[in-house]
């Protein structure tokens, strides 16, 4: 590029001003200068000479009590610095719209324009020309916590694919491998123009909100039968603003605004997964899987698979009942937000648990009662299957079906149920007392 464009020249700037100039700075030119108001245009021998002239001259040289702005000539509509932009939603808040600007230069000004349309007009004006061309196209990032974006993306990208074409934008989301233990949200990144992007981030924020009430809606229904348990705090959903998450540190350095399980025995629950799903679940090289272990604070190992072509496999997962209902939470939400089940059906896994065979009766109950309740207090199915032969533990399983407060609910209960027939061993013992010795 050798044709320069010549900015802040006096109205009173002739050619043999110019002339002067570049002689004394001793940089060529290949034609006359074509002088108008306020500005001038010229050519040089080449790009090197013209490149020489704008170091040279720009912001450095004074005509008639005015700093002279030389610069590569583009066209004219690139060489605008002010913009109209149009349309605006009366939505769209002026700190999202100041962050979308800011990315292409500094803006010196940002102004309201009176109109008496609904959606509002604002003249928008640049440091320098060559930032205010770029705005034609800008991104808009959102970050939404992780839980929401499988919903939002759909199945096979339905509803994302059905944003980009009603916005007439182009959208995007970070990669799972991007997330971390404590960073559990994604960049959602919007491309179009201001009104476009301002329709997107409306229709974005429509569907994370309905995914948000319909989980919180249904947490509310099983918080209550799950005693003890602050559903909030666990880390399957956004923190409120009362409750701000951990940023930093390690685990042991932060302290938890819940309240917490009673010091509790490890269990150990065995949870059926899609077949498809265990990559998902492990992560690359195991990054996902053990980030889980981490943050749930319990073990989880994927047992091999039964045969080559088992549909289902199984999740050894050992903790206290926190860390059961963080890490089976987590793995419930990465089967729904990778897409293994449809978006309007709830994920349901079976799991399984192990308990005495001489508690089995009670879990059963007299006539199947207490089961029968069990299941009508938790929807979730539960069998105590018969005939089963004890393991080397003398254990036999129970096996539980169904969403995931559901299998919450009935595994708590389960537990209580074997809690209450251990005390009743114990009292039991020490009411006997200990063994007297015989008389001779």
């Amino acid at each position: 590029m050798n044709k320069l464009y010549i900015g802040n020249l006096s109205e009173n700037a002739v050619p043999s001003d110019l002339e002067s100039i570049f002689k004394d700075a001793k940089i060529p030119v290949s034609g006359p200068f074509l002088v108008k108001t306020g500005y001038a245009f010229v050519d040089c021998p080449d790009e090197s000479w013209a490149l020489k002239a704008i170091e040279a001259l720009s912001g450095k040289v004074e005509l008639h009590g005015k700093l002279l702005e030389v610069e590569h000539s583009v066209p004219k509509r690139q060489r605008i610095r002010k913009l109209q932009i149009r349309n605006i939603p009366p939505h769209l808040q002026w700190e999202v719209l100041d962050s979308l600007l800011v990315q292409y230069g500094v803006v010196e000004s940002c102004e309201q324009v009176n109109t008496d349309s609904e959606t509002a007009v604002v003249n928008v004006t640049y440091s320098s020309k060559d930032q205010a061309r770029h705005t034609e196209e800008i991104p808009l990032k959102i970050l939404a916590h992780n839980n929401f974006v499988g919903r939002l993306i759909g199945k096979e990208g339905r509803n994302l694919k059905k944003i980009e074409q009603d916005t007439d934008t182009k959208i995007t989301i970070s990669p799972l491998q991007e997330l971390t233990l404590y960073n559990p949200e994604r960049t959602i990144t919007v491309k179009g123009s201001v009104e476009t992007c301002a329709k997107a981030e409306e229709e974005i924020m429509k569907k994370i909100r309905e995914s948000y009430e319909n989980d919180i809606a249904s947490m509310n229904l099983q918080a209550h039968l799950i005693p003890g348990l602050n559903l909030n705090a666990l880390g399957l959903f956004p923190p409120t603003s009362g409750m701000p998450p951990p940023t930093s540190g390690p685990p042991s350095a932060m302290t938890p605004p819940y309240p917490q399980f009673e010091q509790s025995e490890t269990e150990t629950v065995h949870l059926f997964i899609p077949a498809l799903s265990v990559g998902a679940i492990i992560g690359k090289q195991g990054q996902h899987i053990k980030q889980l272990s981490r943050f749930a604070g319990a073990s989880i190992k994927i047992a091999p698979a039964e045969a080559p072509d088992a549909k289902v496999r199984m999740v050894i997962i050992t903790g206290p009942p926190e860390a059961q209902f963080k890490a089976q939470g987590r793995i419930y939400g990465k089967i729904k937000e990778e897409n293994f089940v449809s978006p309007k059906e709830e994920v349901k896994l079976e799991a399984h648990i192990r308990v005495p065979s001489f508690a089995a009766g009670r879990v059963i109950g007299k006539g199947g009662k207490t089961v029968n309740e069990l299941q009508n207090l938790s929807s979730a199915e539960v069998v105590v299957p018969r005939d089963q032969t004890p393991d080397e533990n003398d254990q036999v399983v129970v096996k539980i079906t169904g969403h995931f407060y559901a299998c919450q609910v009935a595994q708590r209960k389960i537990q209580e149920i074997l809690t209450q027939v251990k005390q009743h061993q114990q009292q039991k013992a020490l009411q006997s007392g200990p063994p007297q010795s015989r008389r001779k």
